[in-house]
């Protein structure tokens, strides 16, 4: 059964949220974690979003968490593997049916990691392209309440297309700070 799942205005709790979940993963992990980065709608301050925490652990070894999934496991979490992404480990946290978190682990230097990055960056940059976001997920929540995957659905198309101007802006972004 899926996660049930909410919409709702943004929360200043997130970030202790995220902080908290933090904790427990580098609890369990240790040194297998190189950094843990807020990502996701509730890691931009002011957009609404579904409350769901999602965080990206970077690791030394993507093999080393598969050895660690058990923990996480008993810690409330479900695995789900790559999940369609290669290279990813994906796992799911509810409470009383709704999702929580979500944690997308990468390796270091896999592509992926950026793409999450500079798409939340470029959220928290660009107020229009922030309230379009929102416009497009509350017509999503609208139509689709009770249906998480087509509320995700809803929205791709649209994350996809801002995904290619984020990398091109983070990029710029980085350069420029090294310069």
């Amino acid at each position: 059964m899926p996660s049930q799942y909410t919409f709702t205005d943004y929360s200043p709790d997130w970030p202790e949220a995220f902080r908290r979940e933090e904790g427990l993963l580098r609890a369990l992990l240790g040194d297998v974690i190189v950094t843990v980065h807020h990502i996701g709608s509730t890691s931009v301050p002011g957009l609404a979003a579904k409350p769901i925490i999602d965080l990206l652990p970077v690791v030394r070894d993507i093999r080393q968490v598969d050895a660690a999934t058990s923990a996480l496991t008993k810690t409330g979490y479900r695995s789900w593997g790559e999940y369609g992404l290669a290279g990813r480990r994906f796992f799911t946290k509810d409470h009383q049916g709704h999702r929580t978190h979500n944690i997308h682990m990468y390796q270091t230097g896999n592509p992926s990691i950026e793409r999450h990055l500079a798409f939340c960056a470029l959220l928290r940059e660009d107020l229009e392209l922030q309230r379009e976001y929102v416009r497009i997920k509350r017509e999503a929540y609208a139509r689709f309440p009770s249906d998480i995957n087509a509320y995700n659905d809803a929205k791709d198309a649209w994350i996809k297309q801002v995904e290619e101007k984020a990398i091109q802006w983070y990029r710029q972004q980085l350069t420029a700070r090294h310069n």
